[in-house]
């Protein structure tokens, strides 16, 4: 009995941890609810920030500390400006000094930097003398401080760039792609784009193949071809470097659930992988699939269809891009989507029915 129980506990705990919560603001003072809309921390706080990596910084009585899931306060209240936790390591401040904490708040020895920067995929930069490089949570520099410009790491690489040229690495600060472009992308499934002198192309690994007359391409998105420009019309290359789909429309977005927004004649509707429209161009403004296979759509407002074109949510709502380290998208994340009507804001579920039959005067994104 006791085994059961103390295995129970555990697995509550776990539950707890995993879950996502999002702040609001009802009124004058923040709090925090869980996707039924119920709230697990009252409203209590004037000022806060968004939970990550499983603490919320909070302020009180001027100075700022870290609350837990569970409502408690996790790490007492004495920061002067404190930022997120991320890989269990926060950058805090206290009588005009920067500094990293763990989770129990203790003050921890780290490699000299200029500038104090968030962890993230494990590593947090480091600024010396107008150079940048990287250490681990442990403190050890992993990348020395050699290149002008590395930018964030994003599923474990990041950009980087030296006399004014631009290529990859790994979190190993292992060289994925030369440094030998003008310009880069984003390192995405062994893939991204780079400029060349006046070149595009697709870099997939590390051969780098010209996209034939391209003038501009974006990142990849979930899906193994991209758009990019040629003659002011837009259309998709493959990993490759070769036209997958040929430039014929005005503007277009990147492809997931094997849909993407395309604009022609005017109006917004969604090609498929040959570059047919699966729903006819109709809206004012259209953006990308989400993974629950819902995409917002824009007629005088935002409403939201299915992958069919069947208009699922009526078009009664505002919405905000959802930025992160991973996601960069609009509407629906894990099953719900941030919406704005009459100035308040609130969560709708994929049925379109308001989250917890509340609104309030802020939300933000749910996060663990």
């Amino acid at each position: 009995m006791k085994k059961v129980l103390i295995l129970s506990l555990i697995v509550l705990g776990q539950s707890i941890f995993a879950q996502q919560l999002a702040l609001v603001k009802e009124k004058a003072k923040i709090g925090y609810i869980d996707k039924s809309g119920n709230y697990v921390i009252e409203p209590a706080y004037e000022t806060a920030r968004s939970f990550s990596d499983g603490l919320a910084a909070v302020k009180i009585k001027d100075m700022w500390g870290f609350v837990g899931k569970d409502g408690k306060m996790a790490i007492e209240p004495s920061f002067t400006k404190a930022r997120d936790f991320n890989d269990g390591l926060c950058a805090v401040e206290r009588d005009g000094i920067w500094f990293y904490i763990n989770k129990n708040g203790e003050k921890q020895n780290m490699p000299y930097s200029d500038k104090l920067y968030d962890f993230n995929n494990g590593l947090a930069l480091m600024k010396v003398s107008n150079k940048i490089g990287a250490f681990d949570t442990g403190g050890k520099v992993v990348i020395p401080a050699e290149y002008d410009v590395i930018k964030p790491f994003q599923n474990g690489y990041a950009r980087i760039s030296q006399n004014g040229l631009w290529g990859i690495i790994d979190t190993a600060g292992k060289v994925i792609v030369s440094v030998e472009y003008n310009d880069i992308g984003e390192y995405k499934n062994e893939a991204t784009w780079a400029q060349k002198g006046k070149a595009y192309g697709i870099i997939d690994g590390s051969t780098f193949s010209i996209a034939e007359g391209a003038d501009k391409i974006w990142d990849f998105g979930n899906q193994p071809i991209t758009y990019a420009r040629r003659n002011g019309k837009i259309g998709f290359v493959d990993k490759a470097g070769k036209w997958a789909i040929e430039p014929k429309f005005d503007k277009a977005r990147a492809f997931n659930q094997n849909l993407a927004p395309a604009y022609s004649g005017g109006k917004w509707g969604y090609i498929d992988m040959k570059g047919n429209f699966v729903v006819e161009p109709a809206y004012n403004d259209a953006e990308v699939f989400s993974n629950d296979n819902l995409a917002p759509v824009k007629g005088k407002n935002w409403g939201f269809i299915d992958t069919s074109g069947k208009l699922v949510i009526p078009m009664d709502y505002d919405i905000s891009v959802s930025f992160g380290f991973n996601e960069k998208n609009k509407g629906f994340n894990d099953g719900v989507s941030r919406v704005k009507k009459s100035g308040k804001w609130g969560f709708i579920d994929k049925t379109g029915s308001l989250v917890g039959n509340k609104w309030f005067y802020n939300a933000e994104l749910f996060q663990n």
